[in-house]
């Protein structure tokens, strides 16, 4: 079964150390995360692939209990939902990135814990590859 991205443009794949695909304004500076064409501070169209940190601290994060409406959730459905954890990873000198977090215990979550960029399983596409995303899980120390 081949592995496909969910969405291209967002990280680095194939790739055993993946990054996050974002922009920077060549102007002001501005990183945005996903990538756009234009900057959201000066409006710009300066702008430059950026490839961010594989590393940051958790900023914020919350569980996902229940299964969320669909569309726009694609995930597991019925008695195959797991509930998730959703957080922002605030990646150093950069921008905060929010991301599924592959921990959702909430007792195990800490703010400011060291958190890094896997690539984990989302589901199968009609052509029966793999589909891959991006999460943060925290660095073992």
């Amino acid at each position: 079964m081949a592995q496909v991205p969910v969405a291209e443009g967002i990280f680095t794949w194939p790739s055993d150390d993946p990054q996050l695909i974002a922009s920077r304004c060549s102007a002001c500076g501005m990183v945005m995360f996903p990538a756009q064409d234009s900057c959201a501070r000066c409006a710009s169209t300066e702008i430059e692939e950026h490839l961010l940190p594989r590393r940051g601290r958790l900023w914020a994060w919350t569980t996902q209990d229940f299964q969320p409406p669909s569309p726009p959730y694609a995930g597991a459905t019925g008695k195959d939902f797991v509930p998730f954890a959703i957080g922002y990873v605030e990646l150093p000198d950069e921008v905060k990135v929010e991301a599924r977090l592959t921990e959702s215990d909430p007792e195990k979550l800490v703010q400011a814990a060291e958190m890094e960029l896997v690539v984990v399983p989302f589901g199968t596409d009609d052509d029966g590859n793999e589909v891959v995303t991006f999460a943060f899980r925290p660095v073992a120390t």
